[in-house]
């Protein structure tokens, strides 16, 4: 199974972090699951399902829209308008130095479940560690990867700098698969990883049970949906 991936994407770094000054003169807020992390860690939406800068909840809905902050980055718009899938949320996520974000799964936040997330590191350095399924992976600014959430992992922030990445959902769609082939996603391990049985579902559950929070009730409310019909 792949649970990461470098894609062949490269933005300019610069563009990036200029986009990215402007956001820090908006309201940001501090992410939801507050059981899953220690020190600072908040977000900004340039799309959310209520069109708002401040709504950063990754919930699902039938149409997410471009909020006025999107409106004031037109290299953050231009990098979206490069990636041709349907976008849900996109957020911007800071994790401050000395921050940490506990070990945790996003139970099918998969690409081969429908629905994928992709990170672009706006600021980061080497004392960040970012680790999937045990793997720490070598995330460079301006570079593009996409992580199976479903599995474990984690972020640690040891540097002096606050981390800030854009991260990005989206549904798959030929576009994304011809881009996910290009750089090595094994598509027939994910075919037979693709529908969960019933212990995996029942544990997938409790763990959003565990999280407490709307998010996770949405999300067990759609696997419901999706795995028992």
């Amino acid at each position: 199974m792949t649970t990461s991936l470098l894609l062949p994407l490269q933005w300019n770094v610069l563009w990036l972090q200029n986009d990215l000054r402007k956001a820090f003169e908006a309201e940001w807020g501090n992410h939801y699951n507050t059981k899953d992390y220690s020190g600072n860690w908040s977000s900004i939406s340039l799309y959310s399902a209520s069109g708002r800068s401040n709504d950063v909840l990754a919930l699902p809905a039938e149409k997410f829209h471009p909020t006025p902050l999107l409106d004031q980055c037109a290299y953050f718009k231009q990098v979206l308008d490069e990636l041709k899938f349907e976008k849900e949320t996109v957020r911007l996520l800071c994790l401050r130095a000395g921050s940490q974000v506990h070990p945790h799964r996003d139970p099918g936040l998969a690409y081969r479940f429908g629905l994928f997330r992709l990170h672009v590191p706006v600021v980061t350095t080497q004392e960040v560690e970012f680790e999937v399924a045990g793997q720490l992976l070598d995330m460079q600014p301006g570079s593009c990867w996409y992580a199976d959430f479903d599995a474990v992992h984690s972020v640690r922030n040891f540097g002096q700098t606050d981390r800030v990445h854009l991260v990005i959902d989206g549904k798959p769609n030929a576009w994304t698969d011809e881009l996910f082939a290009r750089a090595g996603y094994n598509f027939e391990a994910a075919k037979e990883e693709e529908k969960m049985d019933e212990a995996t579902l029942q544990n997938v559950i409790a763990e959003l049970k565990r999280q407490n929070n709307p998010a996770a009730d949405a999300l067990i409310a759609q696997l419901n949906a999706t795995h028992r019909s």
